[in-house]
């Protein structure tokens, strides 16, 4: 195996990965001000961002979940890799060739296993479209023909073909350097009679990518009627496939919808080729799975999804039963999105595919136009069951959408639906319709309550109080001073280092303190991502760390004219309070002498205690603009 990488390339490999680029492949960032970015956290659920990205200095640290690193501390928990396996895989995209401590360049069969199967998956994609113009490839242009794409629409998705072979890909990615291991642990090969063979053979293939672009896996549709598999067969679970938490192309999509603020949600891969090439390039699909919560997470982040309601969420279904079940399917999920959500279901049954195919271009885009709120859907589908022509058909389509009304968290969204619900009934009785959708509404609430886990109601445990409170000036003047030690060490100088660590009172502040002395003060200060990256390497711990990289990205509370001043009064404040325990210090000694028998060291203390009261006075004076 190689050894440890070395340092001066993990260096280069910092340098060369701009920060904001890499986290801006997962999440939307968006200006914070003063150079900072701010998005939705991708490591917990959040409704507001607090998640911050510093480029200067390298940092990203999320404030709700306490997330925190540089670049490679990023892609390390957002793909769960090791340090190395991350190392690997930022130098594989800026173009560095990582040397390792015995020597020599990296074996590609040492590197990790993600980083394997992340080649194997990219030499296999290769193969599949190669395989698409092959002769046996013919069918499979044939049925994309069929659908109206072409070779360049292909290419553009990388749509490929799997040969009818057991071994065609097995064999082309041993000749490769690929082991059999590694073929089946990452689902494109499967244990046969014999060893390994193709999982897919026969079928035309969709690679799928990751949001950073990687393949990771592939969706297989068949083509000859004698294949007993599934009409489409996706890869298994594997360390990188996790079929809960990918979106069919959402790596082509994703700048579209953060610009756009709207992500349309189809069903297949070949709609979703479809919508792009028609003109909605934010479409996306699930592979191989429902639309879950893991999906949520992900469109949230890319619409950077706040309280504004300022974002949309389309779902294209097929008009028949199945696809309208699909859609009230995402009604309870739907309540989970802070963005408004959308349906667009084409009254023929037509999926984006077929509708292009038989209307062209415009008339998907005029689907995806004609969306109707989903919870407008939901109600009007559970009334379509109902003869409205009979009192006793009104009455029993009350009964059956009323329900859903209630159902909605929203109360003044609730009473709005209510209010149409009415009208669409043409009951003409709108307070009787609203005392029944309270009354249900009322049910749901009691039905909730009554089936929590009994241990969920019990009261949470105070809190520990901290040692120190947060909210005291003191404390506060303390951090924004510790902010520039760590942000713009060059604006202290000298007189900083001289202020000891025991004079800060939030104990985290002063661990801080200890470091930035551990990594020979603010004079030895470089750049300032080199210099954050030293004092996180001198941190004795990760709560350390955490705090190093909050002052590391929270804003400095002063404009760029106005640093030098600002920085200046708090560090008078904070060396007034180093004074003020001298004094005190001195004072008690001075309680402590008889001024007639130790006539001399009383004579010196309180020639010492003058000066420093005057030295207080001064930085006093100092820091009056702090006030």
């Amino acid at each position: 195996m190689a050894g440890r990488i070395r340092n001066e390339d993990i260096a280069l490999v910092r340098e060369r990965s701009s920060i904001d680029a890499v986290i801006g492949e997962y999440l939307q960032l968006r200006s914070a001000g003063g150079g900072n970015l701010k998005g939705l956290c991708p490591f917990h659920d959040e409704k507001s961002p607090s998640f911050n990205v510093t480029p200067s200095r390298g940092l990203f640290y999320c404030f709700g979940c306490g997330s925190g690193g540089d670049v490679i501390k990023f892609v390390q928990e957002i793909d769960h890799l090791s340090f190395a396996e991350a190392v690997e895989r930022l130098a594989a995209k800026a173009g560095v060739q990582l040397r390792y401590e015995e020597g020599g360049y990296t074996p590609r069969q040492d590197t990790g296993q993600r980083a394997r199967l992340l080649e194997a998956h990219r030499a296999a994609a290769q193969y599949y479209a190669e395989q698409l113009a092959s002769p046996e490839g013919a069918i499979g242009r044939k049925f994309l023909s069929e659908r109206g794409f072409e070779a360049a629409d292909a290419a553009r998705f990388g749509v490929g073909f799997a040969p009818r072979e057991w071994e065609a890909v097995v064999r082309h990615l041993r000749q490769r350097g690929f082991a059999d291991k590694e073929l089946i642990a990452g689902g494109i090969a499967k244990e046969g009679r014999r060893g390994p063979m193709d999982r897919f053979r026969g079928r035309l293939i969709w690679p799928i990518r990751d949001l950073s672009g990687d393949v990771i896996g592939f969706g297989a549709r068949k083509l000859y009627e004698d294949d007993e598999g599934p009409k489409y067969l996706n890869t298994p679970e594997t360390p990188l496939f996790h079929k809960s938490n990918v979106l069919y192309g959402a790596d082509l999509a994703k700048k579209d919808i953060a610009r756009g603020r709207q992500a349309v949600v189809v069903e297949g891969y070949t709609d979703v080729m479809a919508c792009h090439l028609s003109g909605v390039p934010t479409a996306i699909a699930t592979c191989g799975t429902s639309f879950g919560d893991e999906h949520i997470k992900i469109l949230r982040r890319l619409l950077m999804d706040q309280d504004e309601f300022r974002g949309e969420v389309i779902f294209t279904f097929d008009g028949d039963s199945a696809g309208q079940k699909a859609a009230l399917r995402a009604f309870a999920d739907e309540q989970k999105f802070v963005t408004q959500t959308f349906v667009a279901v084409q009254p023929d049954g037509l999926d984006p595919c077929d509708l292009r195919i038989r209307h062209g271009d415009a008339a998907v885009r005029d689907l995806v136009a004609s969306r109707t709120p989903l919870f407008e859907f939901a109600v009007r589908s559970a009334i379509e069951q109902h003869d409205l022509n009979t009192a006793e058909g009104r009455l029993a389509a009350l009964d059956a959408a009323a329900p859903v009304v209630a159902r909605i968290k929203d109360r003044a969204l609730r009473q709005m639906y209510a209010v149409n619900l009415d009208r669409w009934l043409g009951i003409m009785d709108e307070q009787f319709v609203l005392r029944r959708v309270r009354e249900l509404s009322g049910r749901e609430q009691a039905r909730g309550r009554n089936s929590r886990d009994p241990r969920q109601a019990a009261p949470a445990p105070a809190a520990e109080r901290p040692a120190y409170n947060p909210n005291d000036p003191e404390v506060q003047i303390e951090r924004e001073l510790l902010k520039f030690a760590v942000q713009r060490p060059g604006v202290l100088g000298p007189e900083f280092d001289g202020v000891p660590a025991e004079v800060f009172i939030a104990p985290p502040h002063a661990a801080v303190r200890a470091v930035i002395a551990a990594a020979g003060g603010v004079q030895a200060a470089a750049g300032s991502a080199e210099w954050v990256a030293l004092l996180l390497e001198h941190a004795p711990d990760d709560q350390v760390r955490a705090m190093i990289m909050q002052l590391g990205v929270d804003p400095v509370h002063a404009s760029a004219e106005s640093e030098d001043r600002y920085a200046g009064e708090l560090l008078a404040r904070i060396l007034e309070r180093q004074l003020t325990r001298q004094i005190a210090e001195v004072k008690s000694k001075l309680g402590r002498l008889n001024p007639v028998e130790e006539a001399a060291e009383y004579g010196r203390l309180f020639g010492d205690l003058v000066a420093l009261e005057q030295q207080r006075r001064v930085l006093r004076e100092r820091g009056l603009g702090f006030q």
